[in-house]
């Protein structure tokens, strides 16, 4: 319950759910108090317009992750490559039952490929968010059945990143591996690397996505719903920033 109340609170906080409803509060405002209503309103309405800016997306997620890619001298030392879920879409029809998202997608391709080239074992993380298939067993049949890369580590409790590092750890530590890479969204990378060390586990990041301030046409200056979206991850990570630095400080 607990976690379902975490996640209702973060969607309400969030774009656009939280703007639309500071502009929604201003609207029915307006005719008892004007100057109130089209301050709230223009309150809601001009973080939408500024967030889904690519600049600032780019911008936030610079900001809030740990982007870069992965450091090849320090990733000879790894002994295994821990991937991270990152969702998936649930009932998808073309494949008859769950699937991985585009993100969870993103990480796997990326495991797959450096699974290749470094020979190491793959864990991956994550259990049943909202239902259906833990988000490990799909990612694990998708590595093993598309890519061609066998799966060592099945961590299919987990529902959040605290648990994704605690639960995984356990499963590495049997085996003595104490130092990984670690597959994730740049954007959220500091906070995964956060977690797994304070598990126990040293962590060389090996992130996907890494943002680029790289101009190729005058349209991405122009507000798009995909730098939107990129927006809202950013945000979602800081808060996540803040909960896990308020969780580490108290344990």
């Amino acid at each position: 319950m607990f976690f379902l109340v975490k996640k209702l609170i973060a969607a309400l906080i969030l774009p656009p759910t939280g703007p639309l409803l500071i502009a929604v509060a201003g609207l029915l405002l307006l005719r008892r108090k004007p100057r109130v209503g089209w301050a709230l309103a223009w309150l809601g309405v001009a973080p939408l317009f500024v967030l889904s800016l690519p600049p600032v997306s780019v911008g936030l997620i610079m900001l809030v992750g740990d982007s870069g890619p992965l450091d090849q001298r320090q990733a000879a030392s790894a002994q295994a490559i821990v991937v991270l879920g990152g969702g998936l879409r649930r009932n998808a029809a073309e494949y008859g039952g769950d699937t991985l998202n585009w993100l969870s997608l993103e990480r796997v391709r990326y495991a797959a490929a450096l699974a290749r080239e470094t020979r190491l074992p793959i864990l991956v993380t994550g259990g049943r968010v909202y239902g259906g298939r833990a988000e490990a067993e799909v990612m694990r049949d998708v590595l093993e059945r598309e890519y061609g890369v066998p799966v060592r580590w099945v961590e299919n409790e987990s529902r959040n990143t605290y648990e994704n590092a605690t639960l995984s750890a356990k499963l590495l530590r049997r085996d003595g591996i104490s130092r990984v890479l670690l597959v994730s969204h740049g954007v959220d990378a500091r906070r995964a690397r956060r977690e797994f060390s304070a598990a126990g586990i040293e962590v060389i990041l090996a992130s996907t996505q890494i943002p680029s301030l790289t101009v190729d046409s005058p349209l991405q200056f122009l507000p798009s719903m995909s730098a939107l979206y990129g927006s809202y991850f950013a945000l979602y990570e800081l808060l996540g920033n803040v909960v896990s630095w308020l969780h580490l400080s108290q344990a």
